[in-house]
């Protein structure tokens, strides 16, 4: 039987995280027939209840798994629950966000196309949080272009199916404690020719409390990830080149 493991991460949400983790743990409920798949919540270092409120769900939901760590980001909290997945023999890793502005009941369809794709991904077509995100989407995807050379669809999407054991063979690429590991995952899946399915979804606006990354952050992590994606580039097209002269 296939071992779903669904990770969310979660900071400062206590006005969203109880509603987020009742809808995730009946979709997961839906689809496991092992009865070893788990809902796994990572609290990345909250300031306010986050951690009391998923920890008080746990007596009466036996597949939900809490873990909570020092802060370090968005990026790195969501390396810390693929690897977690990984070690605990998850056959799938799905992944979303705790701000409720994806829908669960739309997860069972990206399920049934598990066996067909290394990833099921979401692209977010009609989003309702505001323009300037779409902005920045748009704008990371022509980074994506130049830095790489792949198009990507939706990079960032907090909507995604993986098969562990071909996200785990891709995990050796991306550095430890990285600000944007489903970009690059998204750019990797492309360089390599993994097979990748995008579906559209519905992307609400958040349902409550404040996004922690303002306009400013993500120009600071723009920045970053440039200069990090030139020199990531470099590295597998050199890895590639290598390989190519072994042969």
């Amino acid at each position: 039987m296939e071992k779903l493991y669904i990770v969310i991460p979660a900071y400062n949400e206590a006005e969203n995280i109880q509603g987020v983790v009742e809808e995730w743990y009946r979709a997961l409920e839906l689809v496991d027939m092992s009865k070893e798949s788990r809902l796994l919540v990572i609290d990345d270092g909250s300031r306010d209840e986050t951690f009391q409120i998923i920890c008080g769900m746990k007596e009466k939901m036996p597949k939900l798994l809490v873990a909570t760590k020092d802060n370090s980001g968005h990026g790195p909290t969501l390396l810390y629950g693929y690897q977690y997945a990984i070690r605990e023999g998850a056959d799938f890793i799905f992944q979303t966000d705790s701000d409720g502005q994806t829908r669960p009941e739309e997860f069972e369809g990206f399920w049934k196309k598990r066996a067909d794709y290394d990833m099921v991904i979401g692209y977010r077509n009609k989003r309702q949080d505001g323009c300037s995100r779409v902005f920045v989407t748009k704008v990371l995807k022509l980074v994506i272009w130049i830095c790489f050379g792949v198009k990507v669809t939706d990079a960032n999407t907090p909507f995604r199916l993986m098969n562990a054991e071909v996200l785990n063979e891709q995990m050796r690429n991306i550095p430890d404690n990285f600000n944007l590991p489903n970009v690059l995952i998204s750019v990797i899946y492309e360089k390599k020719g993994l097979k990748t399915k995008y579906i559209p979804i519905t992307f609400r606006s958040r349902q409550g409390g404040v996004n922690s990354i303002n306009l400013r952050k993500i120009c600071g992590i723009g920045l970053r990830a440039v200069r990090d994606f030139m020199a990531l580039n470099k590295a597998m097209e050199s890895v590639k080149s290598e390989g190519c002269h072994e042969r």
